[in-house]
């Protein structure tokens, strides 16, 4: 039994390297069945496993445990129970040209789509999209070499050696023969996807045109409900840029295309929830840059963490400046608006009782890319507030948790600490060193996705900074990625992953932002400059990663 090659992918997520998709399936598994301690999530791709764990203690116990895991494919690898059904229209614009690729006339090619059985190997970039491996390689083809900006849903596609249907319309370079209505994604089915790993499918050749929504998003995900009870809710005057209503996510659904999304800073949610007296776990509002008005309905405890941002509240005959990191009270009929912040990005507004909307794979947060959970909030939006737990106390005023480096609106970078990336040695030495010896700047395009990144300082990228050059030019199998992330594409300009990242990523990492620091990057404003310094995995101890903090007087 050969052992497998094992990659850290941030202090607590291990990649497991395996040579062939069978040893794939088979570990992943294994896993499943017989979770290692500490494992909160395990996530199949094209030839690695990604495991992730609750701490760096339990990653590290894995990494032993997993150097004598049995990675021998199955002796049985056939998926079980009945295969699904997908009924096809083999009309796809690139029909003819996989029939040109693979030798076969368009007729070949339906042929060999439905004359064999498929498994659902692993999960993909959104959620319900399966990876669907067949019984043999005739249909082997490769992607399309400029991708399409939109695929409609249902599409029916192929790409090296795998066929897929797209739940959702969204870009893609896959090699399109048919479409189908069947839906492989649905919230309202207790198994909203439709092909889990394991699933075996057979794809049926009909006639008739089938019409499917072509939509952006989700029409499944719930709007917020309009509370029974107006006595105590909490109503959106103005959301700003953008506000959400977030939790501390959903974990485990990686397999079918769902990342964990939540607070991006979570240190200032927990406080936030923590100061009115709420379970960490509440949901709250995040919203950034300023402009979020509400209006009480009924006596509301409120408190706001995060970036530093002046508020007011407005009642008929005053208004009072709001402090920061401590709870206070919003009266009936009172409007509380927030300003731009002075420092910092995202805000953070918690009610005691909690925000409760309806949980969406047991969870209230809002999921940006994949379009699950509550939507934005919009003007005339009316929240309804959960019930108090008596048995939790109001906090006092604490020390925000953001750094000294942001809240001073320092001009020296931000420091982030990141472990080696599972692909740090497809890049060249003299790439090795740029990420962590020269200054990197946050752009306009970040969002919860991503924080992207330009080289150098701020207005003079080309004499301040390079970018990150491969020494490897193979194309990389898409693999499991975890929050923190360092993903670099072909432009050489890393993107730092946040809580709304897709959960298998294409292109490289080259490092990965330790757990405890991505509430700082989440705090990153546009035109901020950061550093990265390398810790090492094995030896980063949560009690030993504190950072500075300073009290801010409202």
């Amino acid at each position: 039994m050969s052992q497998p090659e094992i990659r850290w992918a941030g202090p607590r997520a291990l990649l497991i390297e395996l040579d062939s998709l069978e040893s794939v399936l088979a570990v992943h598994s294994r896993l499943q069945e017989r979770p290692l301690r500490g494992q909160v999530n395990v996530l199949a791709a094209a030839q690695t496993v990604l495991a992730v764990f609750d701490s760096g203690t339990a990653a590290r116990a894995a990494r032993t445990a997993l150097a004598y895991l049995d990675t021998a494919p199955a002796t049985d690898t056939a998926a079980t129970g009945d295969p699904v059904r997908i009924e096809v229209v083999y009309d796809g614009d690139d029909l003819a040209e996989v029939g040109r690729l693979t030798g076969l006339d368009p007729d070949g090619v339906i042929a060999a789509h439905t004359g064999q059985l498929w498994t659902a190997a692993f999960g993909g970039f959104a959620p319900g999209f399966a990876y669907l491996v067949g019984e043999n390689e005739t249909l082997t083809v490769p992607r399309r070499t400029s991708p399409r900006t939109a695929v409609p849903a249902g599409a029916v596609a192929l790409a090296g050696n795998f066929s897929a249907v797209y739940p959702r319309r969204s870009p893609g370079g896959w090699q399109l023969i048919g479409r189908t209505a069947s839906r492989l994604w649905d919230l309202n089915r207790d198994q909203p996807a439709l092909l889990r790993p394991g699933t075996a499918v057979q794809y049926v050749a009909v006639r008739e045109t089938v019409t499917l929504p072509d939509r952006a998003a989700d029409d499944d995900a719930p709007a917020v409900a309009t509370p029974q009870s107006t006595s105590h809710a909490l109503e959106v005057i103005a959301p700003g840029p953008q506000s959400l209503i977030q939790d501390l996510g959903r974990p485990g659904f990686g397999d079918v295309g769902v990342s964990k999304a939540g607070a991006a800073d979570t240190a200032s949610a927990r406080q936030a929830n923590r100061l009115v007296g709420n379970a960490p776990g509440d949901a709250v509002i995040e919203t950034i840059l300023g402009g979020l008005t509400v209006r009480a309905h009924g006596e509301l405890t409120l408190a706001l963490t995060g970036a530093i941002t002046p508020a007011e509240i407005s009642g008929k005959d005053s208004t009072r400046t709001v402090p920061l990191c401590s709870p206070f009270a919003l009266h009936d009929g009172e409007t509380l608006h927030l300003d731009a912040p002075d420092t910092g990005l995202r805000t953070y507004l918690a009610i005691r009782g909690g925000i409760d909307v309806p949980e969406v794979l047991g969870s209230r947060s809002t999921d940006v890319m994949s379009g699950i959970g509550p939507d934005p909030l919009a003007a005339g939006t009316l929240l309804p507030i959960g019930p108090i737990d008596q048995g939790r106390t109001v906090g006092a005023a604490e020390p925000s948790t953001l750094p000294d480096a942001i809240l001073r609106g320092s001009k020296e970078p931000v420091l982030l600490r990141i472990t080696t990336g599972p692909r740090q040695d497809w890049f060249t030495p003299e790439s090795q060193e740029a990420l962590t010896g020269q200054t990197w700047t946050v752009t306009a395009e970040s969002n919860r996705i991503g924080v992207r990144l330009a080289a150098g300082e701020p207005g003079q990228p080309d004499e301040t900074g390079q970018p990150l050059e491969r020494v490897t030019t193979d194309e990389l199998p898409s693999e499991g990625v975890v929050a923190g992330s360092l993903q670099v594409p072909p432009s050489g300009l890393p993107v730092l992953f946040l809580a709304d990242h897709p959960v298998t990523g294409g292109y490289p990492v080259i490092g990965v932002v330790v757990p405890e620091d991505l509430p700082i990057a989440a705090q990153l404003a546009p035109g901020t400059t950061l550093q990265f310094q390398t810790v090492d995995p094995t030896t980063l101890q949560s009690k030993q990663t504190p950072r500075p903090i300073t009290t801010h007087s409202s």
